[in-house]
């Protein structure tokens, strides 16, 4: 009997005609792979709209990723996803949709957002879809914009919805913090000169409750295909 530390003989790939043992060594990866930029992982740019739908109904995005407060709306988010949502817009989003370059030049003068109409994909995750309002690069890092139109004052802070919104976008693109810019309105009217604004943090545990939330809802689009 050999000892327990002799060494195994044959060599591998070797068939091993005195008794021999092969030995597979697995192979292993050095390091991890790096990250696809942002800038890489475009799935259009915005300037065709129908394209841009398109790849939106296709995949998860942080207007669906808004809805998901639980589990219990991944259903109504997968069927409106299947059949498309019987909410065409309102006064208020036309709002919002006039606004929006408005506050946009502030934000881009004040913090140097730049507008953004690109619709991304996650790394690693196609079907993880975001579209931000801006976003600039700052010593590496990315950080984003979202800009809003509100008649609420939003004393207990950013509502939560929106925060859903913002943290999904983060994951997606890989953003470090978002900028998120409100301008209030009476009658849609801007209250103020200006609108404000808070940075708002990457929250990983937030995340990935969203993440596996998304999943589940694309598990049930293909389910009911």
């Amino acid at each position: 009997m050999e000892p327990a530390d002799a060494p195994l003989r044959g060599r591998a790939g070797a068939g091993g005609h005195d008794g021999g043992v092969t030995i597979l060594q697995p192979t292993l990866a050095l390091f991890d792979e790096p990250p696809v930029p942002f800038r890489e992982r475009v799935v259009t740019d915005g300037s065709d709209r129908f394209a841009w739908l398109r790849a939106r109904s296709r995949g998860v995005t942080a207007t669906d990723v808004a809805r998901l407060s639980s589990r219990r709306a991944v259903a109504a988010v997968a069927m409106d996803k299947l059949l498309g949502s019987r909410f065409s817009g309102n006064a208020y989003t036309q709002h919002g949709l006039v606004r929006e370059p408005h506050i946009g030049r502030w934000a881009n003068s004040v913090y140097g957002m730049q507008h953004s109409s690109a619709l991304f994909h996650a790394d690693g995750n196609r079907d993880h879809l975001a579209t931000p309002d801006g976003l600039r690069e700052r010593a590496g890092k990315l950080e984003l914009c979202e800009i809003k139109t509100t008649v609420h004052e939003w004393r207990r802070g950013i509502p939560r919805h929106y925060l859903r919104q913002i943290w999904w976008q983060q994951y997606v693109l890989g953003a470090e913090r978002t900028l998120v810019v409100w301008e209030r309105h009476e009658d849609f009217v801007p209250v103020r000169a200006d609108p404000e604004c808070r940075w708002v943090d990457r929250d990983e545990s937030e995340i990935h409750r969203l993440v596996v939330l998304a999943d589940e809802v694309l598990l049930a689009m293909r389910r009911d295909k």
